[in-house]
């Protein structure tokens, strides 16, 4: 056990094999319940000192797996989301912020937008709630996608993208549908408002 940041981290230095050393270490850490390898070392092998003329010199090297550690300092469960262009991975951190990571679905969206003449007393977020009465968890994001306002009328036409997303389970069309029908039947009793 060695103190840390993170609290007291349970450490082993293991044999292991890496092409230029010999012999070859490994320190791993125990993780969320498993070893996991952050760093690998050894002393710079005999035969590649002497290729390089340096045969009268002993030599150590080491590499860090940076990604190893930010998985420990973020919480990141999986070293593959380091490749991942998906900005609900991306998005999370900033500069000089330390941000536990925050896990999503691996399940597709599935978009509908809702599209209505907007009047101006209603307010956006009274129709955000109603997305979230009717669609409950499944509602990953409602976002304003067009706007624009009719210059012989006065009247201003919004439309709203809704992203739905389960974490459990690829979602089915004819349920979306149906949500996306009791959604509308709600808006229509709006006073002013007027579906498209």
């Amino acid at each position: 056990m060695v103190d840390s940041v993170f609290g007291k981290v349970e450490k082993k230095w293991v044999d292991a094999y890496f092409p230029f050393t010999e012999p070859s270490l490994e320190l791993e850490i125990m993780f969320k319940g498993q070893w996991m390898e952050m760093l690998g070392s050894g002393a710079v092998h005999s035969k590649l000192l002497q290729a390089c003329q340096l045969g009268d010199r002993v030599g150590w090297a080491f590499g860090l797996g940076l990604e190893r550690w930010a998985m420990v300092l973020f919480g990141i469960p999986d070293i593959r989301l380091f490749w991942s262009t998906d900005p609900r991975f991306l998005d999370q951190f900033k500069s000089d912020e330390i941000v536990p990571f925050q896990s999503f679905s691996k399940y597709p969206p599935c978009y509908k937008d809702l599209s209505a003449w907007w009047p101006a007393e209603l307010h956006e977020n009274d129709f955000f709630q109603v997305v979230r009465d009717e669609a409950g968890d499944i509602v990953e994001r409602v976002q304003l996608i067009d706007e624009f306002t009719n210059a012989k009328t006065k009247q201003t036409s919004k439309c709203f993208r809704i992203t739905y997303r389960a974490w459990d389970r690829n979602l089915l069309n004819d349920e979306i549908d149906g949500i996306q029908a009791r959604i509308r039947d709600r808006m229509s009793t709006v006073p002013g408002l007027k579906l498209r």
